[in-house]
């Protein structure tokens, strides 16, 4: 069964999730289907993602559930906790990746303030899992001003992307941008309509090798062509 076929079918507690988000969780998620890994969902809606992650990711998986408001604590049931903290304080964070270890997948879906998206992932971001996913959700978001969004304003979280795309590339801006943690863990971003994503890695060494047997005038082509020199 798809997340989308079970969204479709659910008559439990409600799911509020748009409809084009559920191809993009597949996409990025689908590696992690029946793992032992720890998810992390901020923000806990009406309670119905919750359940619906833990039949997505099967039995070996930790569901967390993270929200300000205490009443949530009633969606906790087997492989489901839920811990309330609001996703910008940095100490609460950190409380609760001592008790639920190091996340392998974290989607934010809290409150969609710039500021509280950009916090929660600045702190979360660098402590996962060295394959992880990071996933925001609902960043239409940025363009609006009671989420303290609008069209480029530079503390939106989509600007930070942006500006994270130069990191991401910092290996070839010759100096002008020094390649940071980012750079080091950070494999991909994929941009969807509302949704950003981050996917984490190590890197080898980022540029290809010639192989024994080319002609030389194969080569030197390459290179041309690589704006290497010859």
């Amino acid at each position: 069964m798809t997340l989308w076929s079970d969204f479709l079918t659910n008559d439990k507690r409600v799911i509020n999730k748009w409809k084009h988000y559920f191809p993009i969780y597949e996409r990025h998620f689908k590696d992690f289907v029946y793992k032992p890994i720890t998810f992390i969902e901020i923000g806990c809606g009406l309670g119905g993602s919750l359940p619906m992650w833990k039949r997505y990711f099967g039995p070996h998986a930790r569901i967390i559930g993270i929200d300000i408001d205490p009443e949530c604590k009633k969606f906790e049931e087997d492989q489901i906790e839920v811990y309330i903290g609001q996703q910008q304080d940095c100490k609460f964070l950190q409380s609760l990746l001592d008790e639920v270890g190091t996340p392998d997948i974290v989607l934010d879906d809290g409150s969609h303030i710039m500021s509280h998206i950009t916090a929660s992932f600045q702190f979360l971001y660098p402590r996962m899992l060295k394959n992880g996913i990071y996933m925001v959700e609902d960043l239409h978001t940025a363009y609006w001003d009671e989420y303290e969004g609008g069209l480029r304003k530079p503390s939106t979280f989509i600007e930070v992307c942006k500006n994270l795309i130069d990191e991401l590339n910092a290996d070839h801006i010759r100096g002008a941008i020094p390649p940071t943690e980012f750079t080091r863990t950070t494999v991909s971003m994929h941009f969807y309509d509302s949704v950003t994503v981050f996917e984490r890695g190590t890197h080898t060494k980022k540029q290809g090798q010639e192989m024994g047997g080319w002609p030389e005038k194969v080569t030197a082509r390459v290179k041309r062509k690589l704006g290497l020199g010859i």
